[in-house]
């Protein structure tokens, strides 16, 4: 009966550490992002959550605006990628 008292404590700490885990695990990935201009040649600006991948083997970047739509353009119509200020 006391292996079982010890096995409850245990579970009760794994759940009682566990959110306060989990909150700090995606503070630190919050922190990691890098909002982002991707300004086209025809003037557009997108602003993004983070730094947009790198050209993908078919020519284009890809990346998510800051209201979650994915965008898809091609290189040659992109005119600059800089971190916003």
């Amino acid at each position: 009966m006391a292996l079982l008292q010890n096995e409850r404590e245990v579970i009760m700490d794994i759940k009682t550490l566990g959110l306060p885990l989990a909150v700090a695990a995606l503070l630190a990935l919050a922190g990691c992002s890098t909002p982002t201009v991707v300004t086209l040649q025809n003037g557009t600006q997108y602003l993004t959550k983070d730094m947009p991948k790198t050209k993908t083997k078919d020519g284009f970047f890809e990346f998510e605006d800051i209201s979650g739509a994915k965008v898809k353009v091609r290189a040659d119509e992109v005119a600059t990628i800089r971190a916003e200020d």
